[in-house]
C-alpha cells in the first residue's frame, strides 16, 4: 500500500465510528447531488470512496430494484460503519481501491464521488481509471456537502489557487482524463461538478 493510501486509511479509520454523527444534516445534500446524475431505473452506478454509504439510499432509489449500486472504499472501518447503519441493503459494499477498481471496462452508467478528489494520490490517472469503468456518455459527479470556501473555513485554512476543485483547474484536469465538465456549482451549501465521459 502506498504512503498516500496509508494516510487516507489512517485518517478515515480514526473517524469512522462517529463520522455520521459529526455531519448529521448532510442527508438532503447527498440526495440532491445523487439526483443530478440523471440515473434511470436499471442503471449501474458506483459510489467511489463511499465512506459510510450516505449516498447509497438515494442512488438505490434512482436506479430502482433492477439497477446495480456499488459502494467502494479503501477503509474497512468506514464500510463497517456503513453496514451498522444498514446501508449495505442499498448496494454491494466492496473493500477496494478506486485507483485500481476490480470492475470491467465500460460496465457502469455513472460514478458518484463525494469528497473524493482531494484524497486521490494521482488525480489525473485516477480520473482515467474512473473513466475506464464508465460507458461512453456516462457521467461522473464530484460532490461535497459544503462549498470550497466553507470547507476551507471549517479546516482553518484559505483556498489556494492550486485547489483542484476550482473550476479553472478542474475543467482541464477532467478534460485531460477523458471527461468533459458539463456543470459546475460552488456555493456555501454544496460543491457539485458534473462531467460526461468522452470517447
Amino acid at each position: 500500500m502506498s504512503d498516500d493510501h496509508t494516510r487516507v486509511r489512517d485518517f478515515f479509520t480514526a473517524r469512522a465510528a462517529d463520522w455520521d454523527n459529526r455531519f448529521p444534516d448532510d442527508g438532503p445534500a447527498y440526495r440532491a447531488a445523487a439526483s443530478e446524475l440523471g440515473l434511470r431505473p436499471g442503471d449501474r452506478v458506483l459510489d467511489a470512496g463511499c465512506g459510510t454509504g450516505r449516498a447509497l439510499p438515494a442512488l438505490r432509489d434512482a436506479v430502482g430494484p433492477s439497477g446495480v449500486v456499488l459502494g467502494v472504499d479503501l477503509t474497512p472501518a468506514m464500510l463497517e460503519a456503513a453496514t451498522r447503519a444498514g446501508r449495505h441493503r442499498e448496494g454491494q459494499l466492496l473493500l477496494a481501491d478506486v485507483t485500481r477498481l476490480p470492475l470491467r471496462g465500460a460496465s457502469l452508467d455513472a460514478v458518484f464521488g463525494a469528497g473524493l478528489i482531494s484524497h486521490l494520490p494521482d488525480p489525473a490517472q485516477n480520473l482515467r481509471e474512473l473513466r475506464r469503468v464508465v460507458r461512453p456518455g456516462g457521467t461522473l459527479t464530484l460532490f461535497h456537502p459544503i462549498g470550497r470556501a466553507a470547507l476551507a473555513a471549517r479546516q482553518g485554512r484559505q483556498i489556494t489557487p492550486d485547489d483542484l476543485r476550482a473550476e479553472a483547474n478542474l475543467g482541464p484536469l477532467l478534460a485531460g482524463s477523458g471527461w468533459r465538465l458539463t456543470s459546475y456549482l460552488d456555493e456555501d451549501a454544496r460543491f457539485l461538478a458534473l462531467a460526461v465521459r468522452q470517447d
